[in-house]
């Protein structure tokens, strides 16, 4: 089997962590729709995980939380989220970046998704992943495909044929 020089897997990684930020932004700017809600489990101990000391005493490696109901302040940025909630009666913060993202999880719909914790040696190369970015203008400075078509266009597959 040939290497996989390209890292398939770091780029679905990577693609599955914004397919989390995505539903979380949803939720932070229009609420969770429907019967929606999310199971988010996460590594207390990874680098940028921000939780008290009893929490994290609680639960020195692994956490899950609900959002669904009883959540506030849900913030998304690029990199993580922070939301509150309560625990035992007691308020908390907790900011929790996607790198720390062991699973995620919908019941409602039964969509699911499990992470790999991004170890030392993946977590450079993730980082260092490109972002996927287009402009309209960047089809002008594209290769042709055919000589006719820019990259990107929609072409119709009648133009490819051989029997027309």
């Amino acid at each position: 089997m040939a290497d996989d020089l390209m890292r398939y897997d770091l780029l679905t990684q990577k693609a599955q962590r914004t397919l989390v930020r995505e539903a979380l932004l949803i939720a932070a700017t229009k609420g969770i729709p429907g019967d929606h809600h999310f199971y988010v489990s996460f590594q207390t101990g990874a680098p940028g995980v921000d939780i008290s000391d009893r929490l994290k005493s609680q639960y020195p490696d692994e956490m899950t939380i609900v959002l669904q109901h009883q959540f506030w302040d849900l913030k998304v940025s690029d990199d993580g989220f922070t939301v509150g909630l309560s625990f035992d009666k007691t308020p908390e913060r907790l900011v929790v970046p996607y790198s720390a993202l062991v699973s995620f999880f919908d019941p409602s719909v039964q969509f699911g998704l499990q992470f790999t914790p991004e170890g030392a040696e993946d977590s450079d190369d993730l980082a260092t992943l490109p972002e996927a970015t287009s402009t309209d203008s960047d089809s002008e400075s594209l290769p042709r495909v055919g000589g006719e078509t820019p990259a990107g266009e929609v072409v119709s597959l009648d133009s490819f044929r051989k029997d027309r």
